[in-house]
């Protein structure tokens, strides 16, 4: 099941699964071939549209129900719909996305249908006060929802360190503290922001904020929110040292605790998760690029089954580099 890459006939990456209505569905973003060159920014991720995937059981066949989701139909949106997720509350279905607006700056935008698999309807408009990229979506069990987002060099974090975007913004120095992702409650139609954005904080043993030079455990892209026995595991890529890495905290907004790997790097440059309980076990649904042989911005999204030691633990599972 590790090895096997779940569609082969398109190539997908960034995996947000979520358990609904008895099945996985699980929603990745479509990488496609370009002759765009790869660079730091990420111009070589040129993607337009959003595929859903739908499994009755893990390790069984997978649906794919087709586009979703197109850049045509998002009036505000310019280009690159990277990694998107999804959630599910008032009898409806939320699909969360980054794309750039007319002015080339990453917002983030929601789409709405009556459906898992879709077909999303975008609002006209990103969020208000959204920015950066790999949105993710977390309803608790008091119903609250929350709106997790942020991903350096490409994915433009680096340049909202101040209250406002600047386009030379830079990442801090060495011994300053990491960039945080970020963290806004939605309101009730989760169709915007509730509560102010604020720095979600992870932090070593002694609750100093993890450091900019700390690249194999300090943030760098794709966050996701898993919650187990009350206790929230947030977790992310460490990017350009390709770890796949978890915190915990008492409160979905934290502070973090930084506590180890989930997986070592895998083929490719990239690595992005999301962790999903379905049918009484937990599974790692993820990417790399060996269905391209190798090629960075043409990946396939994975499944591993996650366990857990008896402190809670994630024992770490080997990449596929």
């Amino acid at each position: 099941m590790a090895d096997s890459p779940l569609i082969t006939h398109l190539y997908t990456a960034d995996p947000s699964a979520h358990a609904f209505e008895g099945k996985i569905y699980i929603y990745p973003s479509h990488d496609r071939e370009t002759d765009i060159a790869d660079n730091d920014l990420g111009d070589q991720y040129d993607m337009v549209d959003y595929h859903v995937l739908s499994m009755d059981t893990v390790g069984g066949p997978v649906k794919d129900n087709g586009i979703a989701l197109a850049l045509e139909d998002i009036p505000w949106a310019s280009k690159q719909l990277w990694a998107p997720d999804a959630a599910h509350k008032n009898g409806k279905y939320y699909l969360y996305f980054p794309a750039r607006d007319k002015e080339g700056i990453f917002r983030i935008g929601v789409a709405i249908s009556s459906r898992p698999e879709g077909p999303f309807k975008a609002e006209p408009t990103p969020i208000k006060g959204s920015y950066s990229i790999d949105p993710c979506s977390f309803v608790d069990d008091d119903g609250k929802a929350y709106l997790y987002f942020g991903g350096i060099w490409g994915g433009q974090l680096q340049r909202w360190r101040t209250s406002s975007y600047d386009a030379n913004g830079t990442e801090p120095a060495d011994n300053e503290p990491a960039i945080g992702p970020r963290v806004a409650e939605l309101t009730d139609d989760m169709k915007s922001f509730k509560s102010k954005i604020s720095e979600v904080q992870i932090v070593d043993e002694k609750g100093k904020p993890l450091l900019a030079s700390d690249h194999d455990r300090r943030f760098f892209e794709a966050p996701w929110m898993y919650k187990r026995n009350g206790l929230y595991y947030f977790t992310y890529s460490t990017g350009n040292t390709h770890y796949l890495a978890y915190a915990t905290g008492k409160s979905p907004t934290g502070p973090f605790t930084y506590q180890g790997r989930i997986l070592e790097p895998v083929v490719g440059w990239t690595t992005h998760h999301s962790i999903v309980d379905f049918k009484g076990k937990t599974y790692l649904f993820y990417h790399d690029s060996t269905l391209s042989g190798g090629k960075n911005h043409l990946r396939c999204v994975k499944v591993r089954e996650l366990t857990f030691d008896a402190n809670g633990k994630i024992p770490t599972m080997k990449g596929t580099a």
